[in-house]
């Protein structure tokens, strides 16, 4: 176990609500976008409610054996995999990798999901350059929210949240092409909603 989570570790176990708020702040949205990916957003919340209940009855149990971020993940996954056998929610087949798993794009590595060219920054201050800036995130809200649900979960754990491919796949128990291929999916939505932003300056 990492030192910085020893530490926090020690600051729960003494009841420090100070500690409590640092973690939820830290690992919610990790912890929503692994239940979103397996039961959508209608009961993600739900789930994430449940799995911050089980982290707090078993907290004493945890022995440090993975970060604390795994364990607070895979406390997420079981719970929402739970919830996903009581609505029996079928994945869509959309999402089913093709028959030859072939991702033939140059702006990603197939072998390890990384941006090959990555989306540029906007990091511009102007009036007018924020004005653009907020337009164009909220034509990428849309894009994210009109994404299906495995797409949207696996792009927000790898792109935001950071997740190598395998921790992933054990995550939601799926394989390693069928995370490839919805990432790449994903992306390449993502991409096709910034260009036509910058052609056109509409979502």
């Amino acid at each position: 176990m990492a030192a910085d989570d020893a530490q926090l570790l020690e600051r729960l176990l003494a009841g420090e609500q100070k500690a409590f708020k640092e973690l939820v702040g830290t690992y919610q949205s990790a912890m929503r976008a692994v239940a979103y990916a397996i039961v959508g957003n209608r009961h993600a919340d739900e789930v994430v409610q449940d799995a911050w209940l089980s982290v707090v009855r078993n907290l004493r149990g945890f022995e440090g054996r993975s970060s604390l971020k795994t364990w607070l993940l895979t406390i997420t996954a079981n719970s929402a995999k739970n919830r996903y056998k009581q609505n029996r929610r079928e994945v869509l087949l959309d999402d089913l990798p093709s028959p030859h798993g072939t991702l033939d794009d140059d702006r990603f590595s197939s072998a390890d999901g990384h941006w090959l060219v990555a989306p540029f920054a906007w990091h511009q201050d102007t009036p007018e350059a924020l004005l653009i800036e907020n337009e164009l995130r909220e034509c990428l809200e849309d894009t994210l929210l009109n994404l299906s649900d495995l797409q949207r979960g696996v792009l927000l754990l790898r792109d935001r949240q950071g997740l190598e491919l395998e921790e992933i796949c054990n995550l939601l128990e799926i394989s390693l092409s069928n995370v490839r291929v919805l990432l790449h999916r994903a992306r390449l939505k993502v991409f096709a909603t910034v260009e036509h932003f910058e052609e056109t300056g509409e979502c």
